[in-house]
């Protein structure tokens, strides 16, 4: 495993990160979720994030209880703050109010007392954004969070916050997690530059477009039972845009490659989205250990220049990069 900086901070992350987005608490059992976590560390992995709302607030705890006994120090546990964690009408969005709340929460259920980095998980368009910076400087100030970040955030929405947080002397923004992959490149045309610009790194989800990018989806075959795309609980919705003939069918170009750099299709996957300069770490997710020690093997892989070229050659028709499709609801759930 190789590290990189988070940003232009001082605190380095894992190239390769776990997520529990869709697994601790609900797709996965508690014990197969430990032996995950468990098999994360020994690779190397020693970045974590999870969020409030995965499994309606399961997945912290799982987490928790899977990093039970590891030096705290050891690791960098990122969470999130925005979609609803419960009924109220304050149980949600960015106002300092639930911040505040779902700050104290999370520390509690992942049994800690500080959060490495806490990131807005959307942008809220009905909370003043100073209200909502104001509360994260406070709690960085608090010792309760170390870094701030957010969540698929538009480049103009990113430049606000900056300037908010310019002027009022807060503790600026030093990450972005977005979506991220060689079929979704949305960010490139303009949260990657100003991120860039501003020492913000990403930290990028669904690097294999929600398992896409493996290559287990044919074109003209029904999706393997008990996949993803099968599955209403745990993407299959997202997974839908990527369901079509023509993307399955430029996604098989896809394997030559691979084996051309003696590379899985999934090691490849992660290893194209890390050779963006911008990318602190890819976040994967799994439901087995094994899929653990198979996707690590992506860090420090080099693509040549021939291989990357011949990649967008294979997909570079059906991938998407309208900037105007990184958006956040408005009004907020």
């Amino acid at each position: 495993m190789e590290y990189r900086r988070l940003g232009s901070t001082g605190m380095y992350v894992s190239e390769i990160s776990y997520g529990n987005w869709i697994t601790h608490g609900s797709q996965v059992e508690t014990e197969s979720a430990i032996k995950c976590v468990r098999e994360a560390l020994n690779q190397g992995i020693t970045t974590f994030d999870t969020a409030d709302v995965y499994a309606n607030t399961k997945a912290e705890v799982v987490l928790a209880k899977a990093l039970k006994g590891v030096r705290r120090e050891s690791y960098e546990l990122f969470t999130k703050v925005y979609w609803p964690t419960g009924p109220g009408k304050n149980d949600r969005g960015l106002s300092r109010k639930h911040i505040m709340e779902s700050c104290h929460a999370s520390l509690k259920r992942l049994n800690t007392d500080h959060i490495d980095l806490y990131q807005l998980h959307r942008f809220d368009f009905e909370t003043p954004l100073e209200e909502s910076l104001g509360a994260l400087d406070d709690l960085v100030r608090q010792g309760k969070v170390m870094y701030v970040g957010f969540s698929e955030w538009t480049a103009e929405q990113i430049a606000r916050g900056l300037k908010i947080q310019d002027q009022r002397g807060y503790n600026r923004f030093v990450s972005s997690q977005p979506q991220y992959s060689a079929l979704w490149r949305v960010i490139e045309a303009e949260v990657v530059p100003l991120s860039q610009r501003e020492g913000i790194g990403q930290i990028v989800w669904s690097p294999m477009a929600q398992g896409v990018l493996t290559g287990k989806y044919l074109p003209g075959k029904k999706a393997p039972a008990g996949s993803r795309a099968t599955d209403k609980k745990s993407g299959a919705a997202m997974i839908s845009r990527w369901m079509k003939d023509d993307v399955l069918e430029a996604v098989q170009l896809l394997k030559p490659i691979a084996e051309s750099v003696d590379l899985s299709m999934s090691q490849m996957a992660l290893a194209w989205v890390l050779q963006n300069p911008n990318i602190s770490s890819a976040i994967m997710g799994a439901t087995k250990p094994a899929q653990i020690k198979d996707n690590v093997k992506a860090s420090g892989v080099k693509l040549p220049p021939e291989v990357m070229k011949a990649i967008d050659g294979a997909i570079g028709k059906v991938a998407e990069r309208d900037p105007k499709k990184n958006v956040s609801p408005n009004p907020r759930p």
